[in-house]
């Protein structure tokens, strides 16, 4: 009978002790990616960028085609031309690929810094929006269920400091 109630006891202090450890912490999860997607500011900013992209494209394709058409008019000219003409010609035609490739990058730098400015305020809201609903709902994190996501929200215990600790540094 002694060792019943002490079983009895033992089990009524680990079923306690499990369900106050369990009651403490509450872990949501959202897909980003698809909240992003659905946002109306996203949707915007796609459009924009797609404009911005297309315009750049039909930019680097007229450059291109005046390029091609210089070749071959040079190329078709090469016999009656002195070889210094010819020379100054072969010239003109790599600064103009140089001119090419700059533009090229120039415009991929620019589309990536356009997009970067359109799309970090719509991140910086959702991820507001999730802090702000987790912290209502009383969520300690909040996991992206996104393929390769990681925790948004982190307002539980940072374990970082007690491992460097554990492993000496």
């Amino acid at each position: 009978m002694k060792h019943f109630k002490t079983l009895l006891l033992a089990t009524i202090l680990f079923v306690g002790t499990t369900s106050l450890v369990t009651a403490q912490v509450k872990i949501a999860h959202i897909n980003t990616t698809e909240l992003v997607q659905s946002m109306p500011a996203m949707k915007a900013a796609q459009a924009e960028i797609e404009k911005l992209s297309k315009t750049y494209d039909a930019d680097y394709k007229t450059m291109v085609t005046e390029l091609q058409n210089k070749v071959a008019q040079y190329r078709a000219e090469v016999e009656t031309k002195t070889e210094e003409e010819n020379n100054k010609r072969a010239q003109e035609v790599q600064q103009m690929e140089q001119s090419i490739r700059e533009y090229q990058a120039g415009a991929q730098e620019d589309l990536g810094k356009k997009e970067a400015a359109l799309l970090k305020p719509i991140f910086e809201k959702a991820k507001d929006a999730i802090t702000k609903v987790s912290k209502a709902q009383g969520f300690q994190y909040v996991l992206d269920s996104t393929q390769g996501g990681g925790v948004l929200v982190a307002d539980g215990k940072d374990l970082l400091a007690d491992v460097k600790k554990e492993l000496g540094f």
